[in-house]
């Protein structure tokens, strides 16, 4: 680390040239390995005036919900509301996206009497249009939801032009066409596909059409199938020497592939389509590229105003994550901030600053500072600059200051199981008992009771406060350390406030933490889904009585170290599990279980909340790894590995297998019997199908991946955290330039201290120091740049099966 902060002043190491050839070594590495990581933020508001579906119900009748889909895979799915044609939904979500991705869809279906499930209306979105509503609510108009229109997937074809001298000496052009293979096509019903393509030349007068051969039961195909057209008509040869198309031809002429799935007893159904000109081919006879497949224009929308209207909010995230050596410099300058003097002079500190109306642009830091055991001593001394300037005891950390945010990013990171073994059973009760508990005169309904309902309120409050108070036995160390820390702060700011002591921590437990979980448990995961209404009244109405509560500091004493913490659920859902053991006829393969994760067991059960059929101690769980899609023909599969047979589970869809993955990773990483290797196929005639090793017990022969022993909270993608800070920085650049020169100004200036603007939007405490830090930063910021712009230009180019061609639609 001194090393790299002395570097800055060696101006051999500022040298454009050596920077350069230092990047391209770093480039050229063996291990280098580039990712991109993607993930979805966001929040369903509300529907508004959803218009008719088709059958007999009324709309006003009928349950309506909403889905989100990737592509054609469903991956969220909000709970029902009864007999509204404009809903609230008020559900929250985040997911990391495990695949590339075309199109983000949300869907709005209304449940007929019947239970069936009839589509209103829909809003797809291009991922490379994501960007544009990033950040803030918008309201999208509804549009139809056609078979024709539910497309995805891409194709890859080879056009060129032959010369062909027939054999009375006369020439004629011919347009090879050879389809080569698709990929991502969707799944119909639920299943792989059986696709053909049509391959058609299409002109003002002409449409000539081939088609290609069905095959069976995959979404990516390899055709391999050419096909030949007259473009023009032949001429002789001694007239037209050169090859060369007729401009009126050429400009008309376009090749349409269309993708089908066969239907053996039913019409065959659309999967999307392409077309390409054939003009693409006057200055290159060769033209090979992947498209993407389109929807079929058929004219036949509906106003939007028809179907209503929908508004969302979305946060789209792309990182491109270099290698690990990429963000050493920048990683130690942001690891260094808790030794800066002053504080506001560090790295973190003024990302902080440059960000303050941005509340989540701390979250990447603190994360880092987490992740590296630095987070104690950074939001300590920044906590003190606080209290520097607070002046009344009584309104200590009421602010939304960089300390409160920090600490705020902290607890909902590392306080999550704290939250759910300490809160999740009285709110499932609340939730599920539903009694009422409204108290304003205002807003009771007929027949209401307020006394019953105060009793209600008071027994709720009551084994929430209970809970709350009792569970400091259960607080992460980290928190307590935090926490004694404030205090100990607190009591030297106000030495004569005997109460400020305890002020300090209820701020950030009652009021930032346990309220904040009470009033909406879906955003910490301990609801799925949004409360309704009533039950959304009666937590707030709990909520603002724990912060009535919390703000009394004499109430909160005791905070003590953590001691082993009750077993507590992180995933329940249903699976599809591979029946082990069983050679029996006439029994399926594949059933459906509960699957079942908490701290200490992985259990799998047959109806939910009974009893297991299966229990493994997570202990024994040696590995956790994807399975090919080979081997059981199914998508979304992954096996756990632990002393008996491995354990083969189809999840729902690709996020859910993620999420499997990544908990059942988190919960077993510390174990000691962690394979190094595994066999990503299964074990069947005789042989592992992936390596033909005929040995059962053979070792793997692939590499597991890799995992961090830390815990559970605190998997921190380090690299990634550290990406996310530099597109921060990177796309402020000019509040960190504004910051120069308010340092600049303020180190020149040798007068009285004023109230300049350029000084009051940053806290500058040492201009000199501060500017030093804002110049290492820069230098940092250069060389990351510099590594980006080197991999930039071996992306892969438009036309590529990475970046495919987004062709003409009908």
């Amino acid at each position: 680390l001194p090393a790299f902060i002395n570097g800055y002043d060696n101006p051999a190491l500022k040298a454009p040239e050596q920077r350069q050839q230092s990047a391209l070594t770093m480039a050229e590495e063996d291990d280098a390995r580039i990712r991109i990581l993607q993930s979805l933020r966001g929040k369903i508001c509300e529907a508004k005036n959803l218009g008719p579906v088709s059958g007999p119900n009324r709309q006003r009748d009928l349950c309506t919900f909403c889905t989100i889909s990737l592509d054609q895979e469903e991956v969220f799915r909000t709970k029902g509301f009864d007999k509204s044609v404009s809903p609230f939904y008020g559900e929250d979500f985040y997911f990391e996206i495990p695949r590339p991705f075309q199109c983000l869809s949300f869907y709005v279906y209304a449940k007929s009497v019947f239970q069936r499930e009839l589509a209103v209306g829909k809003v797809s979105i291009r991922k490379d249009d994501l960007c544009k509503y990033s950040g803030k609510e918008h309201w999208f108009s509804l549009q139809p939801v056609d078979p024709n229109s539910e497309v995805q997937g891409k194709v890859h074809l080879e056009m060129r032009l032959n010369e062909v001298i027939t054999e009375n000496g006369s020439v004629g052009q011919h347009l090879l066409v050879r389809i080569i293979e698709c990929q991502e096509l969707p799944l119909i019903s639920g299943q792989n596909c059986d696709p053909y393509a049509t391959v058609s030349l299409v002109g003002p007068a002409r449409s000539d059409q081939k088609k290609t051969k069905v095959k069976k039961k995959t979404s990516n195909p390899h055709f391999e199938e050419t096909f030949f057209f007259e473009v023009t008509r032949s001429s002789s040869y001694s007239k037209k020497s050169h090859f060369q198309v007729e401009e009126e031809d050429i400009e008309k002429l376009e090749i349409k592939v269309d993708l089908w799935n066969n239907e053996n007893l039913a019409q065959d159904v659309f999967l999307g389509e392409t077309r390409v000109p054939v003009k693409i081919l006057r200055s290159d006879h060769i033209h090979k590229a992947w498209y993407l497949l389109q929807p079929k224009g058929n004219g036949s929308k509906s106003k939007s105003d028809d179907l209503g209207s929908l508004r969302l909010k979305l946060t789209y995230i792309e990182d491109t994550v270099l290698p690990s050596a990429c963000y050493t410099p920048l990683c130690n300058l942001l690891l260094k901030s808790p030794d800066v003097k002053p504080i506001s002079a560090s790295a973190a500190h003024i990302l902080g600053d440059i960000y303050r109306e941005r509340y989540e642009a701390v979250l990447p830091v603190v994360r880092l500072l987490l992740h590296h055991n630095r987070f104690v001593p950074f939001v300590s001394a920044v906590a003190a600059l606080e209290l520097d300037n607070t002046q009344e005891a009584n309104t200590i950390f009421r602010g939304n200051s960089l300390a409160t945010r920090c600490i705020d990013d902290m607890m909902k990171i590392v306080g999550k199981n704290y939250l759910a073994v300490t809160l999740k059973p009285v709110i499932d009760e609340i939730c599920e008992s539903n009694k009422t508990c409204e108290i304003d005169p205002i807003k009771l309904k007929e027949g209401d009771n307020v006394e019953v309902n105060k009793e209600n309120l008071q027994g709720y409050v009551h084994k929430v406060f209970s809970s709350i108070t009792q569970s400091s036995s259960s607080c992460p160390t980290l928190m307590c350390d935090v926490f004694r820390s404030l205090r100990q702060l607190a009591c030297k700011r106000f030495p004569v406030d005997p109460h400020v002591q305890y002020s300090a921590v209820s701020s950030f437990v009652f009021l930032r933490f346990f309220a904040v979980a009470v009033l909406s448990p879906h955003s910490f995961q301990l609801r799925s889904h949004h409360p309704d209404p009533e039950i959304s009244r009666t937590l707030t109405l709990i909520s603002k009585t724990i912060q009535t509560l919390g703000s009394w500091g004499s109430l909160s004493k005791k905070l003590v170290r953590l001691t082993v913490p009750q077993s507590c659920v992180y995933t329940y859902r249903e699976v599809q599990k591979r029946t082990q053991g069983r050679k029996r006829l006439g029994k399926k393969n594949f059933k459906k279980r509960w699957l079942r994760v908490t701290s200490r067991e992985l259990s799998y059960h047959k109806h939910k909340g009974k009893e297991a059929l299966c229990t493994i101690n997570v202990k024994n769980i040696q590995a956790v790894e994807k399975l090919d899609e080979s081997a059981f023909n199914r998508k979304n599969m992954f096996q756990v590995v632990h002393s008996e047979k491995p354990l083969y589970v189809q999840a729902g869809n690709c996020v859910e297998a993620s999420e499997w993955l990544e908990v059942l990773g988190q919960v077993s990483r510390c174990n000691e019997g962690r394979l190094a290797t595994f066999h990503p196929s299964n074990f069947t005639s005789g042989a592992w199908q992936c390596c033909k090793n005929q040995s059962n017990n053979a070792p793997g022969c692939k590499p597991c991946t890799a995992t961090m022993l830390a815990n559970l909270q605190l998997d921190i993608d380090c690299d990634r955290e550290t990406e996310r800070i530099f597109s921060l920085l990177s796309s402020n650049d000019t509040k960190l330039q504004d910051m120069e020169d308010a340092c600049a100004s303020m180190a020149v200036y040798q007068g009285p201290q004023r109230e300049q603007e350029e000084y009051s939007k940053f806290t500058i405490q040492e201009p000199k120091e501060t500017f030093q830090t804002l110049k290492q930063l820069r230098n940092v910021m250069e060389e990351l740049q510099m590594q980006h712009n080197i991999r930039n230009d071996t992306t892969a180019q438009y036309g590529s099966l990475d970046n495919p061609i987004v062709g003409k639609t009908s």
